[in-house]
């Protein structure tokens, strides 16, 4: 049996504010956000896309880095988002 993933993503909603949140299922999540039926935040922000996303070894993981990444401020954010897996700045 598979272990599940945990995944922490940052959205890009329409009005360009952004929304993190935590996963087991990525593209499901993003689904259900661009439904309307992900959090309220997002609802009347459609569409939204993803940004960004970390893979973690567990929930208690992913709900702390979630929590991190929340106090950042959109510029920190923004930068984190500008990153690739490998750390170096996107083009």
């Amino acid at each position: 049996m598979t272990e599940p993933a945990f995944f922490v993503y940052l959205l890009e909603c329409s009005d360009q504010s952004l929304y993190c949140g935590w996963t087991t299922d990525l593209s499901q999540r993003l689904a259900t956000h661009n439904a309307g039926k992900g959090a309220k935040y997002t609802r009347s922000r459609l569409p939204v896309r993803l940004v960004y996303s970390e893979n973690h070894p567990d929930a208690t993981a992913a709900r702390k880095r979630e929590w991190q990444i929340k106090q950042l401020t959109r510029h920190e954010k923004q930068a984190l988002i500008a990153h690739t897996s490998d750390g170096s700045p996107e083009d």
